[in-house]
């Protein structure tokens, strides 16, 4: 990306926000050119950009320029117009489609600062878990943020708890019961609306980087889902029977993620497990854990401050389970 690129996305995004905070009056050229210190023809050349994207602005010689609808897009213009964080989300890299923003995101982790989100409005390789193929087509939310936790390896599976945490609280704003099935699943009545995929850059003992992708069947129609997960999965369209505003969620889910977050960064990870605990949707139920190398069944009764799933099997025995598949099964 050159410098060039820069300084346009920059003048575009700003004459953006300016249309938006002048809600629905116009905006004089001149005015935005003094603002911004560059030319009448510069902010001509990036409003004519934003009518590309979709965006609807009239144009007036007298009274300038008035912003009259905007795209179903998760442009950066649209995240960062009112968008209050700190850092998370001051840099996004956007697309309207690519293989996986994980994947962007990881090639780019050392070199840009902490916050920086990859975007997508859909993806042709997504992934989750062990490997799974993640479907993400257009409406829903699918993108990865970086952050670099000053914090040793053992314990990037916090994070893990802490993405599932903001999004599961997110999702309760809309006065959905979002919960949260371990280790990275956000289910909405039993069925998952939302996967978490934390990936690391580490040393032996600190971590460069860590890549949080998570995607959420936001205003996706779930019956055009392959056979095999459609009757598990859902979307908040589908529960809330309308389609939600893509950008205002994603505008409180930055918000609410770096809250949680910074926190963590205090020192304060007691509090955020003790919610996890409260939103847990499979703390006491009987589950099915398949690791690489063995199967357990029990009873989950808790997770520890290192992100282990703690397992009473049937023969009365403790299991600490660090990582692996989780599935909630009928008690025996």
């Amino acid at each position: 990306m050159n410098t060039k690129y820069n300084i346009n996305d920059t003048i575009k995004e700003k004459i953006l926000e300016k249309l938006k905070s002048s809600k629905g009056k116009s905006v004089s050229g001149e005015l935005l050119a003094n603002e911004l210190s560059v030319s009448r023809a510069a902010i001509w050349k990036q409003v004519h950009v934003l009518i590309g994207e979709g965006y609807m602005i009239e144009s007036s010689t007298n009274s300038g320029y008035k912003l009259m609808g905007s795209p179903d897009k998760l442009t950066p213009g649209e995240i960062k117009a009112g968008l209050k964080t700190e850092f998370i989300g001051k840099n996004i890299q956007y697309f309207k489609e690519t293989e996986s923003t994980n994947i962007i995101a990881s090639e780019i982790a050392k070199t840009v600062e902490e916050g920086t989100i990859v975007i997508a409005e859909s993806q042709t390789g997504g992934r989750g878990r062990l490997g799974r193929k993640w479907i993400s087509p257009e409406g829903g939310i699918w993108f990865s943020v970086i952050l670099k936790p000053k914090m040793q390896p053992l314990f990037a599976s916090r994070i893990t708890l802490l993405a599932g945490v903001s999004v599961a609280k997110t999702i309760r704003t809309y006065g959905i019961p979002a919960k949260i099935k371990w280790p990275n699943d956000v289910l909405i009545n039993g069925k998952k609306v939302c996967g978490i995929l934390t990936e690391i850059g580490a040393e032996m003992d600190a971590i460069d980087y860590l890549v949080v992708g998570i995607g959420i069947d936001a205003n996706v129609d779930t019956g055009y889902f392959p056979d095999e997960i459609r009757d598990t999965s859902t979307s908040l369209k589908k529960e809330l029977g309308t389609e939600i505003n893509r950008v205002e969620f994603v505008q409180k889910l930055l918000m609410e993620l770096e809250t949680v977050y910074l926190n963590f960064q205090k020192g304060g990870f007691a509090p955020i497990l003790e919610e996890w605990r409260n939103l847990s949707a499979t703390i006491g139920e009987w589950v099915k854990i398949t690791t690489g190398t063995r199967t357990i069944y029990g009873e989950a009764i808790g997770v520890d401050t290192e992100g282990a799933l703690i397992i009473e099997t049937g023969e009365g025995q403790l299991e600490k389970i660090l990582a692996g598949n989780c599935e909630h099964l009928r008690k025996p």
